[in-house]
């Protein structure tokens, strides 16, 4: 069996890969201009892909067209840069859920740094004033998890530790552990209306482009937080752009923009009430071995002719 490992540094999952599968031919690409060329020449029949770099130049036609592996296992958890598939001709699976937990700490740390005013005492700080204040806790307050994939259901788990009522949403209502309630996106707009923290975790589909636009913000708390960790184009930008001006949003966490790396002359970068990070929430010491032991398990199963796990269904988008 041939496999290739596509990522930017491959050393350490290439060996991790070989030590797991000695009987497989494994081979490295760490660019994207490259990886077609080797798709050509290898033949190969799986290709671990990593997106490190801008979605608009990943070689997805390279990966899907004629000459492709059968099967494409994305490293992280996104499968929007790949854009549509036959799933009867090639196997996408992703590693969703590998970082849940990371992420859910990093929206716990983006909900307390605004409850507790981590700006406010750092300012207080740099002028040496001494101002007493009152914290704002978390217990009691209303959490909205828009996805409740792996990622929201390790954020309702964080948020019920907190005391925390939890609501949110997917495409298929079903009851959620640690969830108060479960609803379909159409109640959305109901939902923002009682929620004091929204967390967005939903994956960028057809469905859900836009889904949190100025509809959602006009009858959204004053003074709610915001924490979006789920794909650039989910919320729209323009919309939320409007809604930080004009004080509807108390702040926000944003990991994640329709264009990446955020350029230098964007609005955002100018407001004061939000936070700003370089699409990292998922990214930890331990992410890229997590990921490829989840590769590894998968192979095995390849091999044994036995149900992959986490197959992304290509309609649906996850």
């Amino acid at each position: 069996m041939k496999v290739i490992v596509h990522a930017q540094e491959t050393e350490a999952l290439v060996a991790q890969l070989r030590d797991a599968h000695p009987d497989i031919h494994i081979s490295a690409c760490q660019t994207y201009t490259d990886l077609p060329a080797m798709i050509e020449t290898e033949s190969p029949d799986a290709v671990y892909s990593i997106r490190f770099d801008s979605t608009s130049t990943y070689p997805a036609d390279a990966l899907l067209g004629p000459g492709g592996p059968d099967w494409i296992a994305v490293g992280g958890s996104g499968i929007d840069h790949l854009g549509h598939w036959d799933s009867a001709k090639t196997t996408v699976t992703n590693a969703a859920g590998v970082a849940a937990e990371m992420m859910a700490e990093y929206a716990f740390g983006s909900f307390l740094h605004f409850s507790l005013d981590i700006s406010g005492l750092q300012r207080d700080k740099e002028r040496r004033v001494w101002a007493s204040r009152l914290m704002s806790p978390l217990r009691g307050k209303t959490l909205l998890i828009i996805g409740l994939g792996h990622t929201g259901s390790a954020i309702a788990r964080l948020g019920k530790a907190f005391g925390m009522k939890t609501m949110g949403t997917r495409a298929r209502p079903a009851p959620v552990p640690n969830v108060d309630e479960v609803h379909a996106p159409g109640e959305l707009p109901r939902l923002c209306q009682q929620a004091d923290y929204v967390l967005v975790s939903t994956p960028l589909v057809a469905s859900t482009r836009n889904l949190v636009d100025a509809s959602l913000f006009d009858v959204m708390k004053p003074g709610v937080v915001l924490v979006d960790v789920s794909r650039g184009g989910v919320i729209n930008s323009k919309d939320l752009l409007d809604a930080l001006r004009q004080g509807k949003i108390g702040g926000a966490a944003l990991d994640v923009f329709e264009t990446e790396p955020l350029p230098a002359d964007s609005a955002f970068w100018e407001l004061p009430n939000i936070l700003i990070s370089p699409h990292c929430s998922s990214v930890f010491a331990e992410w890229d071995a997590a990921s490829m032991n989840l590769f590894c398990e998968n192979l095995t199963r390849w091999q044994k002719g036995e149900p992959l796990k986490n197959i992304v269904d290509p309609v649906r988008g996850y």
